[in-house]
């Protein structure tokens, strides 16, 4: 269980974190949200130890992380870029790892080495990208963490390998508790993989919830009417038309949109899925995530 309470950080002037309440349900997998800017990295050093608070508190299992060899023994963190000692291969750093997390598993490294496409025994830093993180994610798999904490975790891995590495994950998720937080600005895939979801903006917590509390309150309608839409009494978020369709998303339940809708003497409407990047642009992000038209 991750908890954050009134995180502050300030750098020089700027506040990069304001009073930040964060609660992750150990066994699940949280997506953090965010645009760029927003907060997410900072956050996420400080919820692995490599920063301190300036206020407020987090704690892992009820104990403050920072300076606590004992919870750090219990987090994997892979971040976006993956750095590790400059001549060292994916052996020397199992052997590292070996010699610095007491749950490290060596047998467990050696099943997973058919897993990944990852020559072990060349540097690093001479692997592509996708190499690199195949590397982050074998290593990391094989210290049994209890949080498993990721920044832009599957970017640049080709379409096969993510789902490798998901399989792999949602599996220590259901057999072994695991706690998974990730932020990514791949929303289409969080929306497979989380259950709960945080949206960070300006170093604020916006919105907290179960994914599926976000997706029963917000729906998309599509709906082709005889004159005008009236669009009085639903509460629209965002309003498109080609030809005669009109396709709104609009707060509340599926249950009231349709009621509402069927009052209007519709041709024909229908609720669609809506997903989890449409939720964040029109219901979370407002203004600040909406797309701009530009005249060029």
């Amino acid at each position: 269980m991750i908890e954050v309470k009134g995180l502050v950080k300030t750098f020089d002037n700027f506040r990069a974190l304001d009073g930040v309440d964060l609660f992750a349900p150990r066994g699940g997998v949280y997506g953090l949200v965010g645009a760029n800017g927003a907060g997410k990295t900072t956050l996420i050093r400080h919820l692995t130890g490599v920063y301190r608070q300036d206020g407020g508190s987090i704690t892992i299992d009820g104990q403050q992380v920072y300076e606590n060899n004992a919870i750090k023994q219990r987090i994997a963190y892979i971040p976006d870029d993956v750095f590790y000692f400059l001549a060292s291969s994916t052996q020397d750093m199992k052997s590292f790892y070996k010699s610095v997390y007491n749950r490290f598993d060596e047998d467990r490294y050696n099943k997973l080495r058919d897993a990944f496409s990852v020559d072990e025994k060349r540097p690093v830093r001479l692997l592509s990208r996708g190499m690199q993180k195949q590397s982050a994610f074998w290593l990391a798999m094989c210290m049994h963490p209890d949080v498993m904490i990721l920044d832009e975790p599957v970017d640049g891995l080709d379409p096969v390998m993510r789902r490798q590495i998901w399989s792999l994950l949602m599996q220590d998720v259901t057999e072994r508790g695991m706690t998974v937080l990730v932020s990514s600005h791949n929303l289409r895939e969080l929306e497979d993989v989380c259950d709960h979801v945080g949206v960070i903006n300006k170093g604020k917590m916006m919105l907290e919830r179960s994914l599926s509390s976000l997706q029963d309150n917000i729906v998309k309608l599509q709906i082709v009417v005889p004159d005008e839409l009236d669009t009085s009494g639903l509460e629209v978020l965002h309003h498109s038309t080609t030809g005669r369709i009109h396709t709104l998303i609009v707060r509340g339940s599926a249950q009231e949109v349709t009621e509402k809708a069927s009052a209007k003497d519709p041709v024909f409407f229908d609720i669609l899925p809506i997903s989890l990047e449409e939720i964040f642009i029109y219901e979370l992000g407002g203004v600040d995530y909406a797309v701009k038209e530009i005249v060029l």
